[in-house]
């Protein structure tokens, strides 16, 4: 099996890569080190020539809408019209938890993007992944506030970078799902909560400032909007049997 990676070497899709040869198959990654621009599309016929298999792990390189929606929306034109070229089987995307749910930012670029493969006729899967540590740990450098790293008090289940790829990968080698796979994290906590435990660890004496307009990615959300709770109590469920 070949397996085109694109966005090879970003943090989740170096650790994708690792992952899909810990499978056994044959990966070509890409990426501009590689020579390949999925924005201008330079390369991407010849990089995907003979692949069975896409895996789209590529990430904006400014998450505001503006920008997210431009990227995305190129960039994965782009590849599926050089999956269909190359006669792909199976595209795979990565995208992030909440994206059916929040509507704005770049939780909706994201789902744009979901609909472009959605509605593309090569079979899909798509990997819904929570917030990962290191995406939390990358927040609290990347913070400007002089009182404080702020932080939305949202509910999460986040996720180590490497148990996205390895889900990814798993699903790269299978069958498509035609729909969805959500990677969510064992342990729920509340955003600040993990922040304040992040910048313990890295012996950050910064404070945490609670801040329900911080947001996440330029989108503001109610405390739960990152969890998918369903409705039906198991009592409702077997007394409709």
């Amino acid at each position: 099996m070949r397996v085109v990676v694109a966005g090879a070497t970003g943090l989740i899709g170096s650790e994708t890569v690792a992952r899909l040869r810990d499978h056994g198959v044959e990966v070509v990654p890409v990426s501009r080190r590689h020579g390949v621009d999925v924005i201008t599309g330079n390369g991407l016929d010849e990089a995907l020539r003979g692949a069975e298999v896409v895996v789209d792990v590529t990430d904006a390189p400014v998450r505001t809408e503006e920008a997210a929606l431009q990227f995305f929306s190129t960039a994965t034109a782009n590849l599926l019209a050089s999956a269909a070229s190359a006669g792909v089987e199976h595209h795979v995307v990565l995208s992030m938890a909440g994206a059916d749910r929040l509507r704005s930012g770049y939780f909706r670029a994201k789902l744009l993007q979901e609909d472009q493969v959605r509605h593309s006729p090569i079979p899909h899967s798509i990997v819904r992944a929570a917030l990962s540590f290191e995406s939390v740990e990358a927040m609290a450098l990347a913070d400007t506030h002089q009182d404080g790293f702020h932080v939305a008090p949202a509910l999460l289940r986040p996720v180590a970078t490497a148990d996205v790829a390895a889900a990814v990968a798993h699903v790269a080698v299978g069958l498509p799902l035609f729909g969805t796979l959500d990677v969510v994290g064992p342990e729920e906590y509340r955003l600040d909560d993990l922040a304040v435990k992040v910048l313990a660890a890295r012996r950050d004496t910064r404070i945490v400032v609670i801040d329900e307009h911080a947001g996440l990615f330029g989108d503001e959300f109610e405390e739960r909007a990152l969890l998918h709770v369903a409705h039906t109590p198991f009592s409702k469920w077997l007394a409709q049997r």
